[in-house]
Parts: C-alpha cells; structure tokens; sequence
C-alpha cells in the first residue's frame, strides 16, 4: 500500500523531470545546430568573397597594366583599388578556419601585394612615376593572380557541387594528415605550395625593408658568453650573481639571444639580451602590483631616473598610457636636439609604489646608432604655413620618423589642438609635406612637457 502510494507520487514526478530533460537536451541540440549553421554560413560567405576579390583584383592588375604608360593619374586610381581589394580578400582569409593550416605563403603574397600597391600609390607618380621594374613586377602580379583565381574557381565548383561544409576543415585540419582527403583542405594545401614556387619579385626596397627581420649582425660589439650576461644582470639589479640563471636562445643563429632570470621576493625577474654586443633587450619583473597611489610627475620621474641609471641617455617621454595601476612611458632617443622616432623605447611603472617593473627597449638596440643628420631647408615658420590655420600650435620640435615609404625623414613636429581634438602633425622639414599626422591625449602631451 505504502509502495503503491510512493509510486503514484513518485511517477508524475519523474515523468516530469524526464519530460523536461528531454525538452532541454533537445533546446540545447537545436541551440548547437543553429550556432555550427551559422557559424558555416559565415564561412561560406567568406570563402565565395574571397574568391570574388581575388578576381576582382587580377582583373584591376590587368586594367592597370593595360592603360599607356604615361597614365599617372590611372594608375594612382588603379594601385588604390588593388590595396583595397587585396586588403579586404586578407580580411575573408582571416574569417576561414586556417589557424593549423599552413597557408602562410598565400597570406604573405597578397601581403606584398598590398603594400606594394600602397606604397606605390601614394608616392608623387608625376615625379616618380612607375619605373621598368615596377610594371615588371605588376606583370608578373597580373600572371599570379591569375593563376589564384583558376584554383579558387576550381575550390568553388567542388564545394558547390559536393555540397562541402567549412566545419569539416577544422576536422580534416586537425588529423594533421599531408592528403587528408578533403576537397577544401588538399586544394588550399596545393594553393599555398604553388605560391611558396613562385620566384622571388622585385617589390623596391620600401616593401622588401617591411619583410627583412632586423639582424643581429647590425649590431656593434663581439659575441659574449652566459657568464658576462650572468654579470651584467646582476649589475642591472643589484644583487649576486650566484642567484641568477641564464640560457641562450637561437644558438649559432644570428637570431642568438641570452635570457637571465631569478627570483626576488617571491617574484619571477626576467632579463633578455644580445648575444651580440650584450645589450639589454628588455626586463620585467612579474611582482603583483597593488593599487595605485603615485601619480602622474612621480612615476615619470621614476622612469627618468631608471633610464638615466642604466645609460639610457638622452631619451625624451613623447607619449603615456595608464593601464589599471600601472603607467607606461614611451621614450625616443634625441641627438643634437632632434627626437629620433626610430629608437624607441617603454618603460612601465607600478602605480603602487612608483617601482620601474618593465621596460622594452628592441627598437631602441636594433636601431641605435650615429646618424649624419641634415640640417632642415625650411624654417618651423615656413613649415607651419602647411597646417590647418585653425590649428592652435602648442609645441614645436625637429623629429626624424620614418615615412610611409619607409625611410627617415627629418620633419618639423607640431603638437597642437583642431576641433577639439590634440594632434602631433610632422611637416617634411625639406618639402613641406605632410607625413604623418596621429592624434594624442592629454597625457601624452603632458609627458612630452
């Protein structure tokens, strides 16, 4: 009796919690269908655009080239569009499923495409207009590309026709099999080692510079040993070298570099340097950091005097950014009164206690050096009249930056406020040109007073 009143309790109980079960394992299954649906369709999307782009892109490479060659202002118009679709079949690449597929070589094709075209176009094409080996090179674009397009047509008429779903690459991706039997994948794989056969272009030296990884063979000084790098970490902090541990990397490269590391308080200190010369690379100390109480003008006195005790002489604040309790100053070397953007450097603060706890200086190493520096043809007069006449001008100082054809060039630096907003204009101190303008905050106006 009691069994029979237990069950007639129990069963509608249970046959709801079944029921309901049942109702949410199948919400969840719709829920998942409908994510990897979506998921596929935005793969597809991005796939068929990439191959609309790639066509589109051969077919403006061809137009480009197909006009006389005196044709400045159309092949301005032309390069302009290839960027612009070059940039944006980069863009559809990024949205595929590719992160363990080695396509690598197609990707830094249309890269050297892009930059080629934008380098290109924006230089003054009625004094330096396209040189022999320029249209060589969009030549050689023209026939690649062209070559691109066959293989994602023939991509696209296999997906179609096999009714092949993106969400299988991943799949296929990860069996890390060389044929792995997938249409898509084997195709992509084909793709990128055609491309990785092309020979090597002629992009100029403004886009060959951008791919050259910088050499440690640049800089000054002969190779040294763990033990000297074991010396100069102790020296940079103050403590015995007994407690200190170091490794070499990329040995017999001319990538080599020395990692130091120890510990102090409980906190891992990490230190790289040149195998070449020793120089410091970069330092950090992963102590946690507790809230902030120092402000602004003590931590950049914080960071004056660390650079200032390590030699790092003659580094100027041009910029700062404050993340939670930590502050970081950007830093440029200066000679003969001229910022030198080139050679850069970081160095973050901990707001807690005003400690230096990192500094990142690659930039300033690789490009550190004596320059023969030209004296600028235009006054800071003369180069303001290229700004906007509503542009109240605040600070005014010579910098060498690098342009957009990468090159160094000496400008007139002009930090100023337009329309509510703060701005650092750099006027070619020669041409008066405009050759870059970036927006600043407060703060990083406030760190390079």
């Amino acid at each position: 009796m009691v069994y029979r009143r237990l069950s007639s309790i129990m069963f509608p109980v249970l046959a709801v919690l079944l029921t309901g079960a049942l109702f949410w394992g199948y919400q969840e299954h719709q829920e998942k269908n409908s994510i990897l649906i979506k998921a596929e369709n935005q793969y597809q999307r991005a796939f068929h655009d990439l191959a609309f782009h790639v066509d589109k892109l051969h077919e403006q490479l061809g137009n480009t080239l197909a006009v006389n060659s005196t044709s400045k202002d159309f092949h301005r118009k032309g390069l302009v569009n290839v960027w612009r679709l070059t940039s944006q079949a980069q863009n559809e690449i990024s949205q595929l499923p590719l992160s363990f597929l080695p396509f690598t070589e197609a990707e830094n094709f249309l890269s050297h495409i892009s930059n080629f075209a934008y380098k290109t176009a924006v230089r003054d094409l009625s004094s330096q207009p396209l040189t022999e080996g320029e249209f060589k090179t969009l030549k050689a674009l023209y026939d690649k590309s062209g070559e691109i397009v066959q293989d994602l047509n023939r991509m696209q008429q296999d997906v179609i026709a096999s009714n092949l779903r993106w969400m299988d690459v991943e799949v296929a991706i990860a069996a890390d099999q060389a044929n792995s039997g997938n249409l898509i994948v084997d195709g992509l794989r084909s793709m990128d080692k055609k491309v990785s056969a092309y020979p090597e272009l002629d992009w100029g030296p403004s886009v060959s510079s951008m791919y050259e990884r910088r050499s440690i063979k640049l800089l000054s000084g002969e190779p040294v040993t763990a033990d000297t790098i074991k010396t100069k970490a102790a020296s940079f902090l103050g403590m015995d070298a007994s407690g200190i541990q170091v490794g070499e990397n990329g040995k017999d490269t001319e990538y080599a570099s020395y990692s130091a590391q120890t510990e102090s308080n409980g906190s891992l200190i990490q230190l790289e340097y040149t195998a070449k010369g020793g120089q410091l690379l970069s330092y950090r100390n992963g102590r946690e950091i507790g809230q902030s109480t120092v402000d602004f003008q003590k931590a950049r006195i914080a960071a004056d005097q660390f650079l200032d005790s390590h030699d790092f002489k003659g580094m100027k604040p041009v910029s700062y950014d404050q993340y939670g309790d930590s502050g970081s100053f950007t830093y440029v070397a200066t000679q003969n009164g001229v910022l030198i953007y080139p050679e850069k450097l970081t160095v973050k603060v901990a707001l807690d206690k005003g400690e230096v706890v990192a500094m990142q200086a690659n930039d300033y190493v690789y490009e550190h050096r004596k320059r023969e520096m030209p004296s600028p043809i235009m006054s800071k007069e003369q180069a303001r009249k290229s700004l906007n006449p509503e542009m109240k001008v605040s600070g005014e100082e010579l910098a060498l930056i690098k342009n957009e054809m990468g090159e160094e060039v000496l400008c007139h630096e002009f930090t100023g406020g337009i329309n509510g907003y703060l701005y650092k204009i750099y006027i070619n101190a020669d041409t008066g040109y405009e050759e870059a303008i970036e927006p600043i905050s407060p703060e990083d106006k406030k760190a390079a007073a």
